[in-house]
């Protein structure tokens, strides 16, 4: 049994952090859930402004775009295209799961960030338009986008909540997820909506590179994964959850995103073979895919206690790093950088849209 299927077997569902047209086309993405296990796939506005740099397998599309359509319009039409036909490779997985696993993930513009009316909108219509049960909408955690998630949720659109760094965003984000639920079963509607709550790792220990002790180094991830770990159990034990899961709801599964190690010298699985746990989800870029398929290593899964992260978060307390304060620099941080991938995706279109019109 390869580590990918010895992680999937565990009970973690491994998802790729990544979309292309040539994944799909060139059959690697098939190839990926056949061989590596991979039961899901998410995207942002990096990944495709990306894959519109480097393919020109969007250019027809750009170049025959009406000049009504905005570049955001287009953009829209590009990635549920895409987004469709990944979410056709994964549809036996959310069958056989019965909708628990084999989803994909859209993001709404991350310009309506600060705009709770416009995101719960947008993410009604997105979902609408893409057409596919297992089609997730990405929505920040961030405060504005609380209530979004909530009415979201109350919509029966299923949320991927994002930008979410501490265990104290995770807990608002599930309960956003929760009033949600709730709402619907207090107005006799199905409760079973599907959600993650995406918490980001790595980017911690680039926070604190250099500024701790060496013996801290990427250590610091791990730890706030622990403690989130702990209270995402926590949570499934408390009898709020239990009450709403006796009423036919779902769980709101605890994904480990931003998981490819950044550091050149730690190890290329760093993050994958720490974060092991059942009833999650780990979505990698396709380089951690890859290495954790060749060479990864599948060790005790974390303790539902959270056993060691606490101690490790102390350590770095008395190394003078605060832990709440980073928490919401770092949430700041993640959504001003998708505004700015989001405006250069969109200057990416248009150039070309201009580009290849003049050229014909």
């Amino acid at each position: 049994m390869n580590p990918t299927r010895t992680l999937h077997e565990l009970g973690q569902s491994l998802w790729l952090d990544n979309i292309t047209r040539e994944l799909l086309n060139s059959g690697t993405l098939q190839r990926y859930i056949d061989e590596l296990s991979v039961t899901g796939l998410t995207s942002n506005p990096t990944i495709f402004d990306h894959a519109i740099k480097n393919s020109p397998m969007y250019d027809q599309d750009i170049a025959s775009a009406a000049d009504s359509r905005t570049g955001e319009m287009l953009f829209f039409d590009l990635a549920l295209a895409d987004l469709r036909r990944a979410a056709e490779l994964f549809q036996p997985v959310h069958e056989r799961t019965d909708g628990v696993d084999g989803y994909v993930s859209l993001e709404v513009s991350p310009l309506l960030a600060r705009d709770t009316e416009s995101t719960i909108e947008a993410a009604i219509d997105l979902h609408r338009r893409g057409g596919k049960r297992n089609l997730f909408i990405k929505i920040p955690g961030t405060p504005e986008g609380l209530p979004a998630i909530e009415q979201a949720i109350f919509a029966g659109v299923p949320v991927n909540v994002t930008l979410l760094f501490s265990r104290e965003q995770y807990m608002a984000a599930a309960d956003a997820y929760l009033r949600g639920v709730e709402r619907r079963i207090a107005a006799g509607l199905n409760p079973a909506v599907a959600s993650v709550a995406s918490l980001f790792i790595s980017r911690w220990d680039v926070a604190v590179a250099g500024k701790v002790p060496t013996r801290l180094a990427n250590r610091l991830g791990i730890a706030i994964g622990q403690r989130t770990y702990k209270a995402y159990r926590d949570l499934l034990a408390s009898p709020r959850f239990q009450r709403v899961a006796n009423a036919g709801a779902r769980a709101q599964r605890l994904l480990w995103a931003s998981t490819g190690t950044k550091d050149p010298k730690a190890p290329d699985i760093l993050y994958v073979k720490a974060l092991a746990s059942p009833f999650t989800v780990n979505t990698m870029p396709e380089g951690t895919l890859k290495a954790f398929g060749d060479h990864g290593e599948v060790g005790e899964p974390i303790a539902a206690d959270g056993r060691g992260g606490e101690a490790v978060l102390a350590r770095f307390a008395k190394a003078g790093v605060d832990i709440d304060a980073l928490a919401r620099q770092l949430q700041d941080e993640g959504a001003a950088s998708f505004v700015k991938s989001w405006n250069d995706l969109m200057e990416r279109i248009e150039s070309k849209r201009s580009s290849m019109r003049k050229a014909s």
